[in-house]
């Protein structure tokens, strides 16, 4: 089964879809992946390497869930692995896709390094700095196999404590509000240890999700 065929495959499948909707392309990713699970993992990151020389993001969404959904690849990731399957990264959207199925958890299980997601953090690409933060999220979040790690996640912030890029603020709100369904003590003496430092989204909703349990809770009638 080779790589190129086989992507060659995915794309005219892709492009055949009356509807091209998250639930029927994830349906044909569902029914890709077993075909491709006796593969070796260097024969799915080829495949994967393949459809993210695609333009249209379906592809790369495909792409990265191949990896994230075939246990021996996703096991396998090095920080190389990763710059080479980040190196789309040029939206929000693809930047959450990349960092929660991929970089996430290759960080929580140790395949990669805290140095590795730092150095995202100082990158001068607003997105691979976004990609630090959203790193974070497969610490913390247990639907996606997070334990929780306080010390990780607050080191990152740390970094980015002062960025100002749009992007980087949105993603800084939701790794505190991530964490602080985890350690909301440790959370609560971030945000005021920063308070002179942190945009006013990040104080706001973090502080919501402290008090309400929502980001952004809705006003009441008078």
């Amino acid at each position: 089964m080779k790589a190129k065929n086989l992507a060659n495959e995915i794309v005219a499948r892709v492009r055949s879809l009356a509807r091209r909707d998250t639930a029927t392309v994830r349906a044909l990713r569902r029914e890709y992946s077993k075909r491709i699970a006796p593969l070796e993992p260097l024969a799915v990151l080829e495949l994967a390497n393949t459809l993210l020389g695609q333009t249209e993001f379906l592809f790369h969404f495909i792409a990265l869930e191949f990896v994230h959904y075939h246990r021996p690849t996703l096991n396998c990731l090095r920080a190389t692995h990763l710059k080479q399957l980040g190196r789309r990264l040029d939206s929000w959207y693809a930047t959450d896709t990349f960092a929660p199925l991929l970089s996430g958890p290759a960080w929580r299980e140790g395949q990669i390094s805290d140095s590795v997601i730092h150095g995202w953090a100082k990158s001068k690409d607003r997105w691979w700095r976004r990609a630090a933060l959203v790193s974070t999220i497969g610490l913390n979040n247990k639907a996606r196999g997070g334990r929780g790690d306080t010390p990780r996640t607050l080191a990152v912030c740390t970094l980015l404590v002062d960025d100002r890029d749009d992007m980087v603020v949105k993603a800084m709100s939701w790794a505190l509000r991530e964490l602080a369904k985890r350690d909301p003590k440790a959370v609560r003496k971030f945000i005021t240890e920063h308070q002179y430092e942190l945009a006013a989204r990040v104080i706001r909703e973090t502080n919501n999700k402290l008090k309400t349990g929502l980001k952004n809770p809705k006003k009441r009638t008078p």
